[in-house]
């Protein structure tokens, strides 16, 4: 079934399903163009989902081999996976932030392998018991999915305005979810008149109920000490500046007063920041961490891939109290261990 909804002055949003994730759906938006729309990212790789985009944008009145270009909020496969086949079937541009550019490169580059050891290694390190990193370790032969997505025609500048004529539509860089990530503030008048600046296209970065996974930027190719949970504030805090009318979000639904959610996103990562302080009164190593903090089932509960997803997340949390001075690690432990200072 077809699910399209016109969000008026030329916008429309095709749900475009995402197999074997709780999330559903990314809504994947249309813009109209004088030479075409243009996606505002383009959905999972997937026939299933192929077929709902195609589907979509004759829904919207447009077609596939009509579209101008793909403009990508993050290199996600649900959000970057389509590029390509769209641009085969169109001709289209494709344009993504240059840090996730490089990131697209490198991974077209390496081998599962060398991903999948990436992965042993770095959960090791974290303090994984054994028998979690063992699957790892004896995963040769096997695939992962986005490991061979599209190059990038074009580099998304922040604060240019893209190439959507007759549109204003401009890059905000908010890195966090990705080091390359972008939002895009449509500058133009809100079709409702509602009250704000434009509208913003908000990929992963601001979403109205749920907060994004803002974990370690996963990049075997790349041994830079990252900070993205701070990448992620300072973003946020930028978005708000912009006072949007209305936010159109990469899943979930369309939302007003952006600077409320980001005060809510805000206050949740100061409460969760606080409540890391409490568990390391006493030394734990990320993997043991993760094990003891909130998430929206008990750990034991967790599947095996969402469990290395949230020690990911612990050890973004942990590099922000360590860079705030608040935490640190403990000479000598083996894997390394964190306490409260």
């Amino acid at each position: 079934m077809v699910e399209t909804f016109d969000h008026g002055g030329g916008v429309w949003a095709v749900k475009v399903p995402i197999p074997d994730n709780p999330l559903g759906h990314t809504l994947v938006y249309v813009v109209d163009t004088d030479r075409g729309p243009v996606l505002v990212d383009a959905g999972w790789d997937d026939p299933g989902a192929w077929e709902a985009l195609t589907a979509g944008l004759e829904d919207c009145g447009t077609a596939v081999r009509e579209v101008y270009g793909v403009v990508v909020t993050h290199h996600h496969p649900d959000h970057h996976g389509l590029s390509a086949r769209v641009r085969e079937a169109s001709g289209a541009w494709v344009a993504l932030h240059a840090a996730d550019a490089a990131i697209v490169r490198r991974t077209r580059e390496g081998r599962p392998e060398q991903w999948f050891a990436y992965m042993a290694d770095k959960l090791a390190a974290a303090g994984a018991p054994e028998e979690h990193v063992a699957p790892l370790r004896s995963a040769r032969g096997r695939t992962l999915p986005g490991l061979s997505p599209a190059l990038p025609d074009r580099e998304i500048v922040p604060g240019e305005l893209l190439d959507l004529p007759g549109r204003r539509l401009r890059a905000v860089w908010t890195p966090g979810h990705t080091p390359g990530h972008v939002c895009l503030h449509l500058e133009e008048e809100h079709p409702a008149r509602l009250p704000g600046r434009g509208r913003l296209f908000g990929g992963d970065h601001l979403l109205p109920g749920i907060t994004p996974h803002i974990g370690l930027y996963e990049d075997p190719g790349d041994a830079t000490v990252t900070d993205p949970l701070g990448d992620y504030l300072d973003s946020l805090e930028r978005v708000a500046r912009l006072a949007p009318a209305e936010v159109l979000p990469a899943h979930q639904h369309a939302f007003t007063d952006a600077p409320g959610r980001v005060r809510a996103l805000l206050d949740h990562h100061e409460r969760r920041l606080t409540g890391l302080l409490a568990l390391l009164a006493e030394p734990l190593t990320p993997w043991r961490l993760a094990e003891r903090m909130e998430w929206n089932r008990p750990w034991g509960d967790i599947p095996y891939g969402s469990r290395n997803i949230a020690v990911s997340e612990a050890e973004s949390h942990l590099r922000r109290l360590v860079k705030l001075g608040r935490a640190e690690p403990v000479p000598g432990s083996e894997p390394v261990a964190y306490v409260a200072v």
